[in-house]
């Protein structure tokens, strides 16, 4: 059966300098082709965390070298990303439909998604950025250049900034087209460009839309039957990293809500996969969000594994 699919990729997973993406994304065009090669209509979505993080230090850093480069707005950086990453993405979608004898058109649509400048979000920053750090590094940082600096899952310090809720994407119906006329589509990457509107303005904001709910969004504008929300792990699981941890095949909302509340993911890493997973699924009835590995996601679709978040 033919279905309708966004997938949301990491940004950890797109490699950390121009050299590393191209073989990330190599690698990631394979799986991401065999759901297109069984006959489903996909649309990409990826997040940026790390390489909008480092656009907008190595711009700040130029901006106070002697060259005197102006200062780049984190908006403009977020831009920049979204069409770096694309770049690399529908090149390599492109040669591995190619070799598979596959004509489809591949294109990046450079994305706006309107937020509310008055989200509860702008007052307290939690969307992790750019690099990790050591602890003296984070609060240098924090002392020199006024960032706001937090622990990620045990895996160092990286900067924060709001993370405000996806209302609409400003490019839906630029890519309901490209979709209806059979291409395939990258778009929100990095959760899109933070827009707010005034008037017939679109207004930048700094602040990073996490990916998952704006691929969450994205899905529903387009009325798709799957979100795939692709992660390291190959399923959800609860306890983890504790003697009874338990991996899931299945959750219900209810039962996602329930260990949302016990605390058992983390903020940062699969809190947010889980709620963009539940937004989607209880959307409309017959909607299925999966949350698993990329290498995974052909098997995940036909009920083999990944974690699948149902009504």
């Amino acid at each position: 059966m033919k279905d309708k699919i966004v997938v949301a990729l990491g940004g950890n997973a797109l490699g950390n300098t121009p050299e590393e993406q191209i073989q990330a994304v190599r690698h990631t065009a394979k799986p991401i082709v065999d759901l297109i090669a069984d006959g489903h209509e996909v649309i990409i979505a990826h997040g940026n965390g790390p390489q909008v993080g480092m656009i907008n230090l190595a711009m700040d850093v130029a901006s106070k070298s002697s060259a005197a480069t102006p200062e780049m707005p984190f908006p403009e950086c977020g831009a920049m990303s979204q069409g770096y990453i694309g770049y690399h993405l529908q090149n390599a979608i492109r040669e591995e439909l190619l070799e598979r004898d596959m004509q489809i058109p591949v294109a990046t649509v450079v994305t706006q998604v309107i937020v509310d400048k008055n989200d509860s979000a702008f007052e307290n920053p939690t969307k992790p950025v750019g690099a990790f750090y050591s602890k003296e590094e984070a609060e240098k940082l924090m002392t020199e250049k006024g960032f706001v600096m937090k622990e990620d899952a045990g895996r160092g310090y990286r900067r924060v900034v709001a993370s405000p809720l996806p209302i609409d994407v400003a490019e839906k119906e630029t890519i309901k087209t490209l979709v209806d006329n059979n291409q395939v589509v990258i778009a929100v990457g990095g959760g899109g460009i933070p827009v707010y509107a005034e008037g017939n303005k679109l207004i930048g904001i700094p602040a990073v839309i996490d990916k998952d709910f704006a691929s969450a969004k994205l899905a529903e504008i387009l009325d798709a039957d799957y979100l795939i929300i692709l992660t390291a792990v190959e399923q959800v699981a609860i306890n983890f990293g504790k003697e009874n941890e338990q991996w899931l095949s299945t959750l219900t909302i209810n039962e996602a809500e329930k260990y949302i509340e016990e605390g058992h993911f983390a903020p940062g890493s699969m809190l947010p996969k889980v709620k963009a997973a539940i937004s989607f699924a209880e959307s409309k009835e017959g909607r299925k969000a999966l949350i698993t590995s990329l290498e995974k996601a052909s098997g995940g679709i036909a009920g083999q594994t990944g974690t699948r978040i149902v009504k």
